[in-house]
């Protein structure tokens, strides 16, 4: 509480005490909207994006790394981050050993695979695709996968 001093007049202070959070216009889809959500076609941006991952060679820097990230919010600005993709794999043009490479989605961690190496968080199911080179590369989905191809049109292949 304020105390007047000297016969001094407290000034008034008008404290706002309502809170305004805005959240991203970001309202969970449902699952036929979601389903339907990404069975749309990718855009060029994100594709392009996708698939210089073995542009740089065997080590990507930081830059690198968060531009794909970007591309990836840009691409799914309508979808909550818990129904993105948790990875996306692609075949590896760097050359043997090498036969794929991934992208944590979560992380941003890039990550080169040779023939026989275990890849990590159900990506496994999605090598044989991807080391196909049919497609540009495959998102990879707790519950399914999406081959994306080179136009951006997508496949989606349920567990």
């Amino acid at each position: 509480m304020v105390r007047s001093i000297l016969g001094a007049a407290c000034p008034k202070v008008a404290l706002n005490t309502q809170v305004s959070v805005n959240i991203a216009a970001r309202s969970r889809l449902d699952p036929l909207e979601l389903q339907a959500r990404l069975r749309q076609k990718r855009s060029t941006a994100y594709v392009e994006a996708a698939t210089r991952l073995d542009a740089g060679g065997h080590v990507h820097g930081k830059a690198a790394t968060d531009a794909l990230m970007e591309a990836i919010r840009a691409e799914f600005p309508d979808v909550q981050i818990d129904a993105w993709p948790v990875g996306i794999i692609a075949k590896c043009f760097l050359g043997a050993p090498y036969e794929v490479h991934t992208l944590e989605a979560t992380g941003g961690i890039i990550q080169h695979f040779k023939g026989g190496e275990s890849l990590p968080q159900g990506m496994e199911r999605a090598r044989s695709l991807a080391r196909s080179g049919h497609y540009a590369f495959i998102e990879v989905y707790t519950d399914k996968l999406i081959a994306v191809g080179v136009n951006g049109q997508t496949a989606i292949i349920e567990n």
